[in-house]
Protein backbone atom coordinates (compact mmCIF):
# COMPACT_ATOMS: atom_id res chain seq x y z
CA UNK A 1 0.00 0.00 0.00
CA UNK A 2 1.74 3.10 -0.81
CA UNK A 3 1.66 6.44 1.12
CA UNK A 4 -0.80 7.98 -1.22
CA UNK A 5 -3.60 5.46 -0.54
CA UNK A 6 -2.76 5.82 3.25
CA UNK A 7 -3.00 9.29 3.24
CA UNK A 8 -6.57 9.16 0.88
CA UNK A 9 -7.87 6.54 3.41
CA UNK A 10 -7.00 9.02 6.42
CA UNK A 11 -8.57 11.54 5.12
CA UNK A 12 -11.95 9.46 3.83
CA UNK A 13 -12.37 8.74 7.41
CA UNK A 14 -11.26 12.35 9.03
CA UNK A 15 -14.21 13.34 6.69
CA UNK A 16 -16.87 10.52 7.71
CA UNK A 17 -15.81 11.12 11.20
CA UNK A 18 -16.81 14.96 10.95
CA UNK A 19 -20.08 14.02 8.89
CA UNK A 20 -20.88 11.80 12.02
CA UNK A 21 -20.31 13.53 14.75
CA UNK A 22 -21.05 17.28 13.74
CA UNK A 23 -24.68 16.25 12.39
CA UNK A 24 -26.04 14.85 15.39
CA UNK A 25 -26.87 16.88 18.76
CA UNK A 26 -23.14 16.95 20.35
CA UNK A 27 -23.87 18.03 24.02
CA UNK A 28 -26.41 14.65 24.42
CA UNK A 29 -23.96 12.29 22.46
CA UNK A 30 -21.30 13.88 24.87
CA UNK A 31 -23.38 13.54 27.84
CA UNK A 32 -24.63 9.39 27.05
CA UNK A 33 -21.03 8.14 25.64
CA UNK A 34 -19.64 9.79 29.27
CA UNK A 35 -22.07 7.58 31.09
CA UNK A 36 -22.05 4.84 27.82
CA UNK A 37 -18.21 4.51 28.56
CA UNK A 38 -18.22 3.93 32.17
CA UNK A 39 -20.19 0.48 32.08
CA UNK A 40 -18.51 -2.12 33.71
CA UNK A 41 -20.07 -5.13 32.36
CA UNK A 42 -17.44 -7.37 30.51
CA UNK A 43 -19.36 -7.98 26.96
CA UNK A 44 -20.06 -4.04 26.79
CA UNK A 45 -16.57 -3.40 27.63
CA UNK A 46 -15.18 -6.22 25.24
CA UNK A 47 -17.61 -5.23 22.19
CA UNK A 48 -16.85 -1.19 22.86
CA UNK A 49 -13.03 -1.62 22.70
CA UNK A 50 -13.48 -3.89 20.00
CA UNK A 51 -15.36 -1.27 18.25
CA UNK A 52 -12.59 1.01 19.27
CA UNK A 53 -9.61 -0.70 17.43
CA UNK A 54 -11.79 -1.08 14.49
CA UNK A 55 -11.75 2.11 13.62
CA UNK A 56 -8.24 3.20 15.26
CA UNK A 57 -5.23 2.62 15.63
CA UNK A 58 -5.66 1.79 19.30
CA UNK A 59 -1.93 0.06 20.54
CA UNK A 60 -2.11 -0.84 24.71
CA UNK A 61 1.38 -2.46 24.56
CA UNK A 62 2.45 0.65 26.60
CA UNK A 63 -0.34 0.54 29.01
CA UNK A 64 -0.03 -0.10 32.34
CA UNK A 65 -2.96 -2.68 32.69
CA UNK A 66 -3.54 -5.49 30.64
CA UNK A 67 -6.82 -5.57 31.79
CA UNK A 68 -9.60 -2.91 32.32
CA UNK A 69 -12.96 -2.87 33.79
CA UNK A 70 -14.15 -0.44 31.08
CA UNK A 71 -13.85 1.79 27.89
CA UNK A 72 -13.65 4.67 30.11
CA UNK A 73 -10.52 2.85 32.06
CA UNK A 74 -8.80 2.22 28.92
CA UNK A 75 -9.61 5.69 27.37
CA UNK A 76 -7.65 7.05 30.69
CA UNK A 77 -5.26 4.27 30.70
CA UNK A 78 -1.87 4.95 32.35
CA UNK A 79 1.72 4.07 30.80
CA UNK A 80 4.23 1.69 32.35
CA UNK A 81 7.24 3.19 34.00
CA UNK A 82 9.79 4.46 31.17
CA UNK A 83 7.76 4.68 28.69
CA UNK A 84 8.24 8.04 28.25
CA UNK A 85 11.57 10.40 28.37
CA UNK A 86 11.33 13.43 29.95
CA UNK A 87 13.99 15.78 28.24
CA UNK A 88 15.98 17.40 31.16
CA UNK A 89 17.18 20.39 30.48
CA UNK A 90 15.86 23.03 32.40
CA UNK A 91 16.43 25.19 29.24
CA UNK A 92 13.70 23.41 27.01
CA UNK A 93 9.97 23.27 27.65
CA UNK A 94 8.89 20.40 26.88
CA UNK A 95 5.07 18.90 25.21
CA UNK A 96 2.58 17.75 28.08
CA UNK A 97 0.71 15.27 26.20
CA UNK A 98 1.08 12.98 23.30
CA UNK A 99 -0.28 14.04 19.93
CA UNK A 100 -0.12 15.59 16.37
CA UNK A 101 1.18 19.34 15.79
CA UNK A 102 -1.57 21.51 14.40
CA UNK A 103 -0.92 25.08 13.61
CA UNK A 104 2.17 26.10 15.59
CA UNK A 105 4.32 29.82 15.36
CA UNK A 106 4.22 33.61 16.67
CA UNK A 107 1.65 35.67 18.17
CA UNK A 108 0.82 38.00 15.67
CA UNK A 109 -1.11 41.33 17.15
CA UNK A 110 -3.67 39.63 19.28
CA UNK A 111 -4.24 36.62 16.55
CA UNK A 112 -3.35 32.70 15.83
CA UNK A 113 -3.85 30.13 14.04
CA UNK A 114 -6.59 27.15 14.63
CA UNK A 115 -5.44 25.80 10.67
CA UNK A 116 -3.82 27.69 7.75
CA UNK A 117 -6.32 30.22 6.51
CA UNK A 118 -8.25 30.18 9.54
CA UNK A 119 -7.47 32.60 12.54
CA UNK A 120 -8.80 33.36 15.62
CA UNK A 121 -8.34 36.24 18.33
CA UNK A 122 -6.72 35.17 21.84
CA UNK A 123 -9.58 36.62 23.47
CA UNK A 124 -12.02 34.60 21.69
CA UNK A 125 -10.52 31.70 23.23
CA UNK A 126 -8.87 32.60 26.55
CA UNK A 127 -12.23 35.00 27.52
CA UNK A 128 -10.53 37.54 29.66
CA UNK A 129 -8.75 40.62 28.06
CA UNK A 130 -6.10 40.81 30.74
CA UNK A 131 -4.61 37.18 29.55
CA UNK A 132 -4.28 38.56 26.18
CA UNK A 133 -1.37 41.19 26.78
CA UNK A 134 1.07 39.19 28.37
CA UNK A 135 1.43 36.61 24.97
CA UNK A 136 1.70 39.45 22.15
CA UNK A 137 4.58 38.25 20.37
CA UNK A 138 4.67 35.29 21.85
CA UNK A 139 4.86 31.54 20.69
CA UNK A 140 2.40 28.95 20.63
CA UNK A 141 2.06 25.26 19.45
CA UNK A 142 -1.77 23.28 19.23
CA UNK A 143 -0.86 19.49 19.63
CA UNK A 144 -4.28 17.04 18.94
CA UNK A 145 -4.69 13.71 20.87
CA UNK A 146 -6.39 11.22 18.50
CA UNK A 147 -9.10 9.13 19.74
CA UNK A 148 -6.03 6.21 20.01
CA UNK A 149 -3.31 8.03 21.92
CA UNK A 150 -2.81 8.00 25.64
CA UNK A 151 -4.49 10.95 27.41
CA UNK A 152 -2.91 12.12 30.17
CA UNK A 153 -1.07 15.47 30.37
CA UNK A 154 1.96 16.54 32.49
CA UNK A 155 3.81 19.09 33.05
CA UNK A 156 6.25 20.72 30.77
CA UNK A 157 8.54 22.54 33.47
CA UNK A 158 9.03 22.42 36.88
CA UNK A 159 5.78 24.86 38.07
CA UNK A 160 3.24 26.21 39.77
CA UNK A 161 -0.57 26.14 39.28
CA UNK A 162 -2.34 28.98 41.13
CA UNK A 163 -5.43 29.28 39.22
CA UNK A 164 -7.07 27.74 36.27
CA UNK A 165 -10.13 29.75 34.01
CA UNK A 166 -13.26 27.47 32.97
CA UNK A 167 -15.15 28.42 30.16
CA UNK A 168 -18.13 26.46 29.14
CA UNK A 169 -19.26 25.60 25.38
CA UNK A 170 -19.83 23.35 22.72
CA UNK A 171 -18.54 20.19 21.77
CA UNK A 172 -17.47 20.13 17.89
CA UNK A 173 -14.91 17.74 16.88
CA UNK A 174 -11.82 18.90 16.57
CA UNK A 175 -10.40 16.80 14.00
CA UNK A 176 -8.19 18.57 10.84
CA UNK A 177 -11.64 18.56 8.56
CA UNK A 178 -13.36 20.77 11.09
CA UNK A 179 -10.62 23.35 11.72
CA UNK A 180 -10.96 23.70 8.19
CA UNK A 181 -15.30 24.42 8.12
CA UNK A 182 -15.55 25.64 11.35
CA UNK A 183 -14.28 28.94 12.25
CA UNK A 184 -13.17 29.96 15.87
CA UNK A 185 -13.69 26.68 16.89
CA UNK A 186 -11.25 26.12 19.42
CA UNK A 187 -13.17 29.24 20.90
CA UNK A 188 -16.50 27.42 20.23
CA UNK A 189 -15.33 24.37 22.51
CA UNK A 190 -15.63 23.85 26.38
CA UNK A 191 -12.00 24.53 27.53
CA UNK A 192 -9.83 25.18 30.79
CA UNK A 193 -6.87 27.57 30.91
CA UNK A 194 -4.39 26.57 33.19
CA UNK A 195 -1.99 28.76 34.39
CA UNK A 196 1.82 27.20 35.09
CA UNK A 197 3.85 29.89 36.65
CA UNK A 198 7.24 28.47 36.43
CA UNK A 199 9.10 27.61 39.80
CA UNK A 200 12.69 29.77 38.53
CA UNK A 201 11.08 32.66 37.94
CA UNK A 202 8.83 34.68 34.91
CA UNK A 203 5.47 34.84 33.52
CA UNK A 204 3.06 32.28 33.18
CA UNK A 205 2.80 29.66 30.90
CA UNK A 206 -0.45 29.01 29.61
CA UNK A 207 -2.19 25.17 28.58
CA UNK A 208 -5.70 25.56 27.43
CA UNK A 209 -7.20 21.98 27.28
CA UNK A 210 -9.69 22.34 24.61
CA UNK A 211 -12.63 19.68 25.07
CA UNK A 212 -14.44 17.91 22.00
CA UNK A 213 -17.45 16.18 21.12
CA UNK A 214 -17.72 12.39 23.19
CA UNK A 215 -14.73 14.05 25.41
CA UNK A 216 -16.10 17.08 26.97
CA UNK A 217 -14.47 16.49 30.66
CA UNK A 218 -11.48 17.37 31.81
CA UNK A 219 -10.19 15.91 34.73
CA UNK A 220 -7.14 18.27 36.75
CA UNK A 221 -5.68 16.44 39.85
CA UNK A 222 -5.43 19.21 42.07
CA UNK A 223 -9.07 20.58 41.47
CA UNK A 224 -12.35 18.58 43.42
CA UNK A 225 -14.38 19.01 40.50
CA UNK A 226 -14.45 17.16 36.86
CA UNK A 227 -14.89 20.28 34.86
CA UNK A 228 -17.35 19.00 32.11
CA UNK A 229 -20.81 20.12 30.46
CA UNK A 230 -22.88 19.86 33.68
CA UNK A 231 -20.56 21.64 35.46
CA UNK A 232 -22.12 24.94 36.67
CA UNK A 233 -18.62 27.26 38.32
CA UNK A 234 -17.32 28.93 39.63
CA UNK A 235 -15.75 29.54 36.78
CA UNK A 236 -12.01 31.38 38.14
CA UNK A 237 -11.13 28.22 40.20
CA UNK A 238 -8.06 29.30 42.53
CA UNK A 239 -5.83 26.35 43.65
CA UNK A 240 -2.24 25.94 44.66
CA UNK A 241 -0.61 23.03 43.26
CA UNK A 242 3.13 22.19 42.76
CA UNK A 243 4.45 19.89 39.89
CA UNK A 244 8.26 18.72 38.90
CA UNK A 245 8.97 18.67 35.25
CA UNK A 246 7.05 15.90 33.50
CA UNK A 247 4.93 14.70 36.22
CA UNK A 248 1.11 14.00 35.61
CA UNK A 249 -1.58 16.89 35.64
CA UNK A 250 -4.14 15.20 34.86
CA UNK A 251 -6.37 13.78 31.46
CA UNK A 252 -8.88 14.10 29.09
CA UNK A 253 -11.75 11.60 29.06
CA UNK A 254 -10.91 10.39 25.61
CA UNK A 255 -9.04 12.64 23.34
CA UNK A 256 -8.83 16.46 22.32
CA UNK A 257 -6.53 19.43 22.23
CA UNK A 258 -3.40 21.36 24.16
CA UNK A 259 -2.63 24.23 23.32
CA UNK A 260 0.23 25.80 24.74
CA UNK A 261 0.83 29.44 24.91
CA UNK A 262 4.38 31.43 26.35
CA UNK A 263 5.12 34.86 26.11
CA UNK A 264 7.36 36.93 24.68
CA UNK A 265 11.20 35.72 24.70
CA UNK A 266 10.23 31.73 24.41
CA UNK A 267 10.98 29.61 20.27
CA UNK A 268 9.76 27.26 19.16
CA UNK A 269 12.35 24.04 19.04
CA UNK A 270 13.49 23.03 15.98
CA UNK A 271 11.38 19.44 15.68
CA UNK A 272 8.28 21.92 16.09
CA UNK A 273 6.89 21.39 12.80
CA UNK A 274 2.74 20.81 11.54
CA UNK A 275 1.95 17.23 11.16
CA UNK A 276 5.02 16.21 13.78
CA UNK A 277 3.97 13.83 15.97
CA UNK A 278 4.96 14.19 19.98
CA UNK A 279 5.40 12.60 22.53
CA UNK A 280 5.50 13.84 26.42
CA UNK A 281 9.13 14.96 27.56
CA UNK A 282 9.81 15.69 23.57
CA UNK A 283 11.29 19.27 23.07
CA UNK A 284 8.38 21.88 22.40
CA UNK A 285 9.93 25.31 23.05
CA UNK A 286 13.65 27.12 24.21
CA UNK A 287 12.99 28.55 27.26
CA UNK A 288 14.81 32.13 27.53
CA UNK A 289 17.85 32.52 29.68
CA UNK A 290 16.69 35.13 31.88
CA UNK A 291 13.62 32.62 32.98
CA UNK A 292 15.70 29.17 32.75
CA UNK A 293 19.25 30.67 34.58
CA UNK A 294 17.16 31.85 37.84
CA UNK A 295 17.15 29.37 40.36
CA UNK A 296 20.56 27.28 38.85
CA UNK A 297 22.76 26.78 41.12
CA UNK A 298 26.30 28.12 40.23
CA UNK A 299 29.24 26.20 38.95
Amino acid sequence: MTIRTLFNQMMKQERLNFLITNRIPRRSLTIFMGWFSQIKQPLVRDLSIGLWRRFAALDLNEAKKTQFTSMHDCFIRELKPGSRQINPDPAILTSPCDGIVGACGLVVGTQVYQAKGYPYELIDLLGDPDLVTPYLDGCYVTIRITSSMYHRFHAPLDCNVKRVNYISGDTWNVNPIALQRVENLFCKNERAVVHVQPKSSGPDVLLVAVAAVLVASIRLHFLDALLHLRYRGPNLIPCDASFAKGEEMGWFQHGSTIIVFAPRGYELCANIRDGEPLRVGAPLMVIPPAVADIGLPSS
